[in-house]
């Protein structure tokens, strides 16, 4: 099993919890989901969510997820994985609070 990580807050992953899928606030407007390997998670906590609280780390299984996932490359040369589709739910193994 090959796992990378999705980082959303509790109020944001609330909203999707009656659903078997989630989606990030920036689906709609990028067409994609931002995750990271275990190595990129904590440089985008810190250039992205430095000073929140209240964060949720989803363990996400990738062999279990229903849209295509791509390693593309990012401003800083680095390769993040982007889902195009809905997160389904049963690709999500564990939500760590943070």
């Amino acid at each position: 099993m090959a796992t990378i990580y999705h980082i959303t807050t509790k109020s944001w992953w609330s909203k999707f919890e009656n659903l078997d899928y989630y989606e990030s606030p920036t689906f709609n407007e990028e067409t994609f989901i931002h995750l990271s390997t275990s190595e990129q998670v904590s440089g985008v906590l810190e250039r992205y969510y430095a000073g929140q609280t209240d964060l949720l780390k989803l363990h996400v299984d990738t062999e279990n997820l229903s849209a295509e996932l791509k390693y593309e490359q990012a401003t800083n040369n680095e390769f993040f994985p982007h889902l195009y589709g809905r997160l389904n739910k049963s690709a999500v193994f564990e939500v760590e609070k943070i």
